[in-house]
């Protein structure tokens, strides 16, 4: 088997490469830096820009699947300007991929887009599983809603269209455990808010196994990219200073102060949703981390 991957450098992607490896499977993956194209039979780069609608055709030689994470960080200040960029990053790639496969009668049987809990609304009871109707009007969910049907376009094509929600991804290299960890180490550690708010994570071992499971099984629909085990974000907090051993004595951060800090953007920190993985558990897949504490071993220890 070939896949192609968008965002094949990023957290995510990084890890479904080393595993696509493992279980030999070939990867090309598409970059904008043409310094970063590596020929390699195994793992073979092609150089695209989205933004010019430029794409190198060849990427799609062979391919059997495209992995799709490719898309502009949300975890930067929301200005008017960047939140655009969010929002065109996820129209203008995926647009770019359907266009070349359509226009050059190109076939491949499988897309699997990366997409977000966002979707779902700020709720402190809700437990929400993928057949929720949202009619959300957040950022977020605005964001998500678009990408989504985005890559639903692929069913045109007669593809089959897979779509996984991520939520919040732990990782050693990177990403919002690193960041939550510092202030820790530091003796500075304190929950957000009323802490109450949940906080559906889950570790990018398992991440890159689920999109990997879902390539491997040719799994068509939505899935939840979270752990069995959501927590509260004082009880992240709480594990987290556990693991490190370190005290937790400071009061909450008041939502006011984050707002300040962080403009719009503090609403990461501050919404709840509390997301099933069922579903793809129904599938057969297996989660090597149910809960928060042995996957905070692994990555901070």
């Amino acid at each position: 088997m070939r896949v192609l991957i968008t965002g094949a450098t990023g957290l995510i992607g990084g890890e479904i490469v080393k595993l696509c490896h493992k279980k030999k499977i070939k990867v090309n993956y598409l970059t904008t830096s043409k310094s970063k194209i590596e020929v390699d039979e195994n793992y073979k780069g092609f150089y695209w820009n989205p933004e010019k609608n430029e794409i190198d055709k060849s990427c799609f030689n062979d391919v059997d699947a495209i992995i799709h994470l490719a898309g502009a960080t949300v975890s930067k200040r929301w200005t008017p300007e960047y939140k655009k960029e969010i929002l065109d990053s996820r129209i203008e790639t995926t647009r770019l991929l359907f266009n070349s496969l359509k226009e050059n009668s190109l076939t491949i049987n499988h897309f699997i887009s990366a997409s977000a809990i966002g979707i779902y609304p700020d709720s402190l009871t809700n437990y929400y599983d993928e057949s929720f109707k949202t009619n959300e009007t957040s950022f977020l969910s605005k964001v998500v809603n678009v990408w989504e049907h985005e890559a639903d376009a692929f069913k045109a094509l007669k593809i089959k269209v897979s779509k996984v929600r991520i939520g919040l991804v732990l990782s050693k290299n990177g990403g919002a455990l690193q960041e939550m960890v510092k202030p820790i180490r530091m003796g500075l550690g304190a929950s957000f808010g009323s802490g109450n708010q949940w906080q559906s994570w889950i570790h990018v071992y398992d991440l890159a196994n689920l999109f990997v499971y879902v390539l491997n099984n040719e799994l068509e629909g939505v899935f939840n990219g979270v752990a069995p085990n959501p927590v509260t974000n004082k009880e992240l907090t709480k594990t987290i200073a556990s693991v490190l051993r370190k005290p937790l004595f400071l009061p909450n951060i008041p939502k006011f102060f984050m707002k300040l800090v962080l403009g719009e953007m503090h609403v990461l920190l501050f919404e709840s949703q509390r997301v099933s993985s069922l579903k793809i558990e129904n599938k057969g897949f297996d989660f090597k981390y149910h809960h928060l504490q042995p996957a905070l071993h692994n990555l901070l220890i």
